[in-house]
């Protein structure tokens, strides 16, 4: 009689897939003490989405996507950012992240374990490429091409003022 020991290299559970790692809400909690922006603190959830794409836990569609995961993490765990203004992003998605900041209000709540791998097996039919740095980039530039020449001056001046401080 012979036994097949089968063994899940790398993947993580369903609960893994859509609950933030504590170094990351560590990372959030000490931004959000150095009283740094509510959009800063979301940054580090969207780098752990970005980071799990490259490592091969879950893909996204688009690096839209990826940062839309991001910040649906972000106010899940207790981030104060704003739901998206009206007329930027659809009325589904804006409703959508008014109910995560206030579930977050009561502390974070676990997906039950069909839902998460669900989503879970939902992201890992999708590609790896809106992480690659080139989409990146790509997504910076087309982000930044909406600002206006004042607003991006004013971004600039305000990091190069921060960058002073250290």
């Amino acid at each position: 009689m012979m036994m097949v020991l089968v063994v899940a290299i790398n993947q993580p559970t369903p609960q893994e897939a859509i609950m933030p790692k504590q170094s990351t809400i560590k990372r959030a909690r000490r931004d959000k003490k150095e009283g740094k922006a509510p959009s800063t603190q979301a940054g580090e959830f969207v780098r752990e989405v970005i980071d799990d794409i490259r490592d091969g836990k879950h893909g996204a569609r688009s690096t839209k996507q990826a940062i839309a995961i991001g910040l649906s993490m972000a106010r899940r765990a207790g981030v104060k950012l704003p739901p998206p203004e009206k007329g930027t992003a659809s009325e589904k998605a804006r409703k959508q992240a008014k109910r995560e900041l206030k579930r977050a209000e009561h502390g974070p709540v676990k997906a039950s374990p069909k839902r998460a791998r669900a989503s879970r097996k939902a992201l890992e039919k999708e590609g790896h490429a809106a992480a690659s740095s080139t989409a990146l980039s790509r997504q910076t530039k087309n982000a930044a091409k909406k600002r206006t020449a004042k607003e991006r001056s004013a971004a600039a001046k305000k990091a190069a003022r921060t960058r002073a401080q250290k």
